[in-house]
């Protein structure tokens, strides 16, 4: 009994897996669990028969005084391991780089495909045949490309049909959320290998091989094992994440399932024939993920956190909300935007519109949709998931745009805290609520109606909490559209005017009064923070995480005297690196 390859494991597969599952445990999914045990179980069966068949020919040999002794089919136990660890290390590689995209963006098909992509589709698929056919010739002929002609046998083609199925989704996808699960795993496990090849843990049989090193002792075919099987893991996950996006994209597509995606339902996914797929929907959810990226980066980045369905829905949420607001505030004039806000009331109208066919209603939004607003704004418009939302809310939201219009050179709206704190209102706890109706509808645990009431009022409380924050980051920004939304009473406290605002927002005075603005944001944000707990499991920390993500703009606010460590056109910013902090952190507590 000897520990060479057990030692392989215990330095350098173990303690990379145990960091990664430190890392990525809060951020994991109920399906990305899921994905990752059905891969290595699909790694595990598939690579058993042909490593039992290497080693009982002597191709693949483990020194006795190098293996602990007990084996299956063959395979020394450490080596079992190695097909778990290694997919399991490649997998959390992928799910960490993927975790920020949202996968429905990149759905699409052969019609709309690009020339280019068609091209390279079909390029790899005849790479892979041919590969597929070298390494029959090889294997045929024996001798020195054996084990070459076996990896391209035994790979190519599980790689041939998932490259099939999703070369034009992986094609889409950011090469670097590709590039790098392969080729991270890969380099280090070639540093692992040359080291054991060098020990002397396992070994290649000379006349089964080509003799070829890519650096040391590191054999090409090893090299190559190594490569071909992270690219095999890697396309596995990305064939498991389109499905799923399909699945959550189109629900018209799978009447028959349930919030929760079952296995029959996945595998109808997988198999649905992409010609059907309803690409505006998909170029919807594109433009929506473009305006949260330039419009809302907190949001966007705390939206990773949440389910499938849920995300994409309060993606189109948020996208409504941010074109509606610029529709108005990009106005030439307050007549102009007030006829949007008059254009919005008549969009809502007729989406909520009484008892009809759907079709006929859905046919008579688009029409309005396409007559009256701007082809940017139309997809935010029309994908508004109006069927799970009440519309009081939205209504509200189109009241809160009114109180902006309603500053003038001589009158300020904003004139006492109740005057705030109905705009907060309107503005940010109707958007809360919305998102909690969102998170209702999709989580699997039903709450009662008592403790639904109870959240929806701390949603309106932490609504206020966040758009004070809001105001007091953008004093400057506000200041140059002509707006204070300082309280008129807190501004005379100080011997100030808004007009005085306007012409210095950055003088001391405008800064004790951010401070007492976020003063009150956090003495809501207090009031509310912990009702949250009565939310379900699936979407607590995800919306915790919404919310904390905000308030640390408010954090950063009050650092330094509050005034703004790092700021972007005059508006305090948090670095990548501390929001992703925040996030990891609630949802590690949550």
């Amino acid at each position: 009994m000897a520990y060479d390859y057990a030692f392989v494991h215990l330095v350098y597969t173990i303690p990379l897996a145990g960091v990664l599952t430190i890392i990525l445990k809060p951020l994991l999914h109920r399906f990305d669990v899921l994905k990752t045990l059905a891969l290595i179980l699909i790694a595990f069966f598939s690579t058993l028969p042909w490593d039992s068949y290497l080693i009982r020919n002597s191709i693949w040999t483990y020194p006795p005084d190098a293996i602990i002794g007990p084996r299956l089919f063959a395979i020394p136990i450490e080596e079992l391991f190695f097909f778990v660890i290694q997919t399991y290390i490649t997998a959390l590689f992928y799910i960490l780089l993927n975790k920020s995209v949202l996968h429905a963006q990149f759905l699409t098909n052969h019609e709309v495909s690009s020339p280019a992509a068609r091209r390279l589709r079909t390029c790899g698929q005849l790479l892979l045949s041919a590969a597929i056919l070298i390494g029959g010739i090889l294997v045929s002929k024996g001798g020195e490309g054996t084990y070459l002609g076996l990896i391209l046998i035994w790979a190519c083609p599980f790689l041939l049909l998932t490259w099939t199925q999703s070369g034009y989704f992986l094609l889409k996808l950011p090469s670097i959320c590709i590039a790098l699960p392969i080729g991270l795993p890969t380099i280090y496990l070639w540093l692992v290998d040359e080291l054991a090849l060098g020990r002397g843990t396992w070994a290649i049989e000379s006349g089964t091989k080509l003799g070829w090193c890519l650096w040391g002792n590191l054999e090409i075919e090893e090299a190559v094992f190594f490569l071909v099987t992270n690219t095999m893991v890697v396309f596995g996950l990305v064939a498991f994440d389109r499905s799923m996006a399909v699945f959550d994209t189109f629900p018209e597509m799978f009447p028959e399932a349930s919030r929760r995606v079952s296995p029959k339902a996945f595998i109808k996914a997988a198999l649905a024939d992409p010609a059907k797929y309803d690409m505006e929907r998909v170029r919807g959810i594109r433009e929506a993920v473009s305006t949260l990226r330039r419009k809302s980066r907190s949001f966007y980045l705390a939206s990773a956190v949440f389910p499938g369905a849920l995300r994409i829905d309060l993606v189109l949420l948020y996208s409504f909300c941010r074109v509606a607001d610029d529709l108005v505030d990009d106005a030439d004039s307050k007549a102009e935007a007030l006829k949007w806000i008059q254009k919005l009331t008549g969009y809502l109208d007729r989406a909520y519109s009484g008892p009809g066919k759907q079709s006929r209603v859905t046919a008579d939004v688009d029409s309005y949709a396409e007559k009256n607003f701007p082809l940017p704004a139309r997809s935010a418009l029309k994908l508004l998931p109006t069927r799970l939302l009440p519309s009081g809310p939205l209504y509200e939201l189109l009241e809160g745009f009114r109180m902006d219009l309603a500053f003038t050179d001589a009158k300020f709206p904003i004139e006492t805290e109740a005057d705030i704190q109905l705009y907060a209102s309107r503005v940010a706890s109707t958007v809360g609520e919305l998102c909690l109706r969102l998170a209702f509808h999709y989580s699997a645990t039903r709450l009662s109606k008592d403790d639904e009431a109870r959240l929806i009022q701390a949603a309106t409380t932490m609504g206020y909490a966040l758009q004070y924050v809001n105001i007091a980051r953008d004093i400057q920004v506000d200041a140059e559209m002509g707006r204070v939304y300082l309280p008129t009473d807190w501004l005379s406290h100080e011997n100030l005017t808004p007009r005085d605002i306007l012409k210095g927002p950055k003088q001391p005075k405008a800064e004790v009064l951010r401070q007492k603005l976020l003063d009150l944001a956090f003495q809501e944000y207090g009031k509310s923070r912990s009702t949250m707990d009565l939310l379900p499991d699936e979407v607590r920390g995800p919306l915790i995480v919404a919310v904390e993500s905000y308030m640390e703009i408010g954090r950063v606010l009050r650092e330094g005297s509050g005034v703004p460590h790092k700021t972007k056109k005059g508006r305090a910013t948090v670095p990548r690196s501390r929001r992703l902090w925040v996030a990891w952190k609630n949802l590690r507590t949550s």
